[in-house]
């Protein structure tokens, strides 16, 4: 049994992202977005990286026709509430409103029947907020961005001209995230229709949003238990079997999640 502990790329959102400078570099920037106060544009599409997502926590990629190659489609943004308007540029509160805005939004427009199916996919979400010098002059506001890819992708996949209803009914194996590798820790993070050994199947749900985190040991000790029943009876309870699990810790508890997520070793 594996017991993996990588962070999906949903949750690397809560991190707050630091850097020397604020600001985005490069050919491939709007002048007119670095320091805008304005709100983003709903339905812009960007050739985002993983670089960009993880360098600075403001983004002034030039927008592309949503018709031509993209790694990112703009899904949500919004005025952030009054009591982010006298917090620090860096605040971590700003992370925790974004995952729980953010993770609603997705959700819903991808189409999916519920969160599990979210953490299964190999899309999945990045936010940004204002420049620091549009912070200082007002500015507060939050755009949520889905991206081709998880938190151990090196690159992103092109999207489709859009991700909305992208999870709806049976979803295509191109969208659900598989992994190549002995282990799920290890192994790299694959979509399900490219050749694979581990196949993310389900998730346990492991609290309530008004619960406690209840420590890792609880945490790991039920999901195993749970991604054990689950996997066997999935696999068509085979004799032998093997199963791994992702678990989070206390920074994304507090952040709003509340799931494992269960693996099953398969080439399905």
């Amino acid at each position: 049994m594996t017991h993996v502990r990588a962070l999906l790329a949903l949750l690397a959102a809560l991190v707050v992202l630091t850097a020397c400078a604020t600001e985005p570099q490069g050919e491939n920037v709007d002048p007119d977005q670095v320091d805008s106060t304005e709100l983003p544009e709903v339905g812009a599409c960007r050739v985002l990286t993983p670089d960009d997502v993880q360098q600075v926590p403001a983004n002034a990629t030039r927008t592309v026709d949503c018709a031509d190659k993209h790694t990112a489609e703009t899904f949500a943004v919004g005025e952030l509430p009054d009591e982010f308007d006298d917090v620090d540029y860096d605040d971590e509160a700003l992370g925790e409103y974004a995952y729980r805005t953010c993770t609603k939004k997705f959700e819903k427009f991808l189409g999916a029947a519920d969160e599990s199916l979210v953490l299964r996919a190999i899309v999945s979400w990045a936010w940004f907020r204002p420049s620091e010098k549009a912070w200082d002059d007002g500015a507060r506001w939050y755009r949520c961005d889905a991206v081709g890819g998880t938190a151990s992708s090196d690159e992103y996949r092109p999207l489709p001209p859009t991700v909305k209803g992208l999870l709806l009914g049976r979803p295509d194996d191109r969208w659900l995230v598989c992994a190549v590798g002995d282990t799920v820790a290890d192994g790299e993070k694959v979509p399900c229709s490219q050749d694979h050994d581990w196949r993310a199947v389900t998730t346990i749900k492991l609290g309530e949003p008004e619960d406690r985190y209840p420590g890792d040991e609880v945490v790991a000790s039920r999901s195993k238990a749970f991604c054990a029943n689950s996997i066997k009876a999935w696999l068509n309870y085979p004799a032998r079997f093997e199963y791994g699990f992702t678990i989070f810790h206390e920074a994304e508890w507090q952040g709003g999640n509340r799931r494992s997520v269960c693996w099953a070793k398969t080439s399905e």
